[in-house]
């Protein structure tokens, strides 16, 4: 399946583990209709680890009965009846990450049965996977069973950040790679997902997305990953970060008792607008420019229709920092004459016309994202 923009939705893990069941499942697909997240753009749900019946019944893959008494057929119906689109898990090795069984030896099986059920997206993990066989054998035999059904199902390839997948996920048609290990609910691991991506973003374009994990916006340190927590500050720089790195929006939060705050923040439509943009540019960033530092960066994203975001991130724990944006470093030299007009998209505040640099002073953990028009006028 070709997808040209990231995909939004909500995964279980964040938040459930593999505590999960038909309530949970039906009260969030009803959760991402009625509080606007579907109108946003969140249409896929989708269903974690822990889903499973510890062993295969008669070979086949079944769900848990407890938790799911009248089976995943049910589940999808009910998602698609809400108008969006269900998603399942499973693992490429013999065994899935919490020891469930997995697909390996079983690839056409499970993907007929997925698709008999209806699934749109599968998330597909490589735990107790047999050292002597290679990852990409894993992940094209799902690839190909998976077109073998003839139904449009998202391929997810969660290879954790390992095995390289961006030089051969798209060739086998997947639609995303995981390039970084599990996020969990704290800035640190924020930050270190960022710090770790930065200068990989080229890999990631229209056809097959660079996975940065799932959202922690609004767990405030509760559920299945939680360490601790953040501020909504945090949860905005986090927001923000995925969105212009052009990474899929993956809500791991609880969407039933989600902060109003988060829902706003989850729903902005500007910071939505960067991540959806039909051009999907990956956002530049000039690692030789004056006083570049992993403490505190700018970014420059180029949007369609010729419009121009400016990103800063201050990721210190404990200063103020100005994160320095020279626009010469950026295409856009003193000799043109070419001024920015900038304006805040998250607070609103029109800054006004900038020409040669725009350095602001930024809090610790905290972010500004500017849309910047050209302009030959001077303030």
């Amino acid at each position: 399946m070709l997808v040209n923009k990231p995909p939004m939705g909500w995964n279980s893990w964040n938040t459930f583990g593999p505590d999960i069941n038909e309530k949970v499942i039906m009260e969030t697909a009803d959760a991402m209709v009625e509080k606007g997240y579907l109108e946003a753009g969140y249409n896929y749900l989708v269903i974690d680890d822990g889903w499973q019946l510890p062993e295969r019944v008669k070979g086949v893959l079944t769900a848990d009965p407890e938790k799911f008494p009248h089976g995943m057929k049910y589940i999808a119906d009910y998602v698609h009846s809400k108008g969006l689109k269900f998603g399942i898990y499973s693992a490429a090795g013999t065994l899935t990450c919490l020891g469930f069984p997995g697909s390996f030896g079983y690839e056409y099986q499970d993907a007929e049965m997925f698709a008999s059920w209806g699934v749109d997206y599968l998330k597909y993990d490589i735990c107790h996977y047999p050292g002597s066989l290679g990852a990409k054998s894993a992940y094209l035999n799902m690839g190909m069973a998976l077109r073998s059904t003839k139904r449009d199902i998202l391929y997810s390839g969660c290879t954790v950040g390992g095995r390289d997948p961006h030089l051969w996920m798209r060739s086998i048609g997947a639609s995303l790679f995981r390039s970084t290990g599990d996020i969990n609910d704290s800035f640190e691991s924020i930050k270190n997902i960022a710090l770790s991506q930065y200068k990989e973003l080229y890999r990631t374009g229209a056809g097959c997305f660079n996975d940065l994990d799932m959202l922690t916006v609004g767990m405030f340190g509760k559920g299945n990953t939680g360490n601790g927590g953040c501020t909504y500050e945090e949860y905005v720089t986090h927001f923000a970060l995925w969105c212009v790195f052009g990474a899929p929006l993956m809500i791991g939060g609880d969407l039933r008792n989600m902060d109003e705050k988060c829902r706003e923040l989850l729903t902005n439509k500007e910071l939505l607008r960067i991540n959806q943009d039909e051009e999907a540019r990956n956002p530049y960033y000039d690692a030789n420019a004056r006083y570049a530092r992993e403490t505190r960066m700018g970014f420059l994203k180029l949007l369609s229709n010729n419009e121009i975001i400016l990103a800063y991130f201050n990721f210190h724990d404990e200063e103020e920092l100005m994160v320095p944006l020279y626009f010469t470093d950026y295409g856009i030299p003193t000799s043109s004459g070419m001024g920015l007009d900038l304006t805040d998209i998250i607070t609103g505040e029109h800054i006004g016309i900038k020409h040669d640099f725009y350095c602001p002073k930024i809090k610790p953990h905290s972010c500004k994202i500017l849309k910047a028009e050209f302009t030959k006028e001077w303030q």
